[in-house]
């Protein structure tokens, strides 16, 4: 037995290097009719100059829905802002991230099951803008 630390853990989904992460959606692995479908979502998107039209990746953990999140941003020529849905307790505080982003910018909320229902009404009228 060595008293080196192991090199070989095996890291979660959560401590995943970002840097191994798929950057553009010819990189994505898997999801072969989703990649199609918000391919021609983004296409459609920088063609009209407008922002994307609001997307909900679901499924469970280690699926890649945090790597697609990005890489639409990418694809798509801007930032995006993550935020986790348990800790977004009060109204303000999803107004306030709501209020700070910028035009066309991707908002991914992770975990936004577990939003309390009264912030959870804030999202509607964001979302018909």
């Amino acid at each position: 037995m060595s008293d080196r630390p192991s090199r070989l853990t095996d890291p979660g989904p959560s401590e995943l290097d970002p840097a191994l992460r798929p950057k553009r959606m010819d990189d994505y692995v898997g999801q072969q009719r989703v990649r199609e479908n918000l391919r021609v979502y983004v296409r459609a998107a920088l063609g009209r100059g407008e922002s994307l039209d609001h997307v909900l990746l679901s499924g469970p953990p280690g699926l890649g829905k945090t790597s697609m999140a990005f890489i639409l941003a990418e694809e798509l020529g801007v930032e995006v802002r993550t935020a986790s849905g348990p800790t977004i307790e009060r109204k303000g505080d999803l107004a306030a991230i709501l209020n700070g982003l910028q035009p066309r910018e991707v908002l991914f909320i992770d975990e936004i099951h577990r939003l309390p229902r009264a912030v959870e009404e804030v999202l509607y009228p964001a979302m018909e803008d």
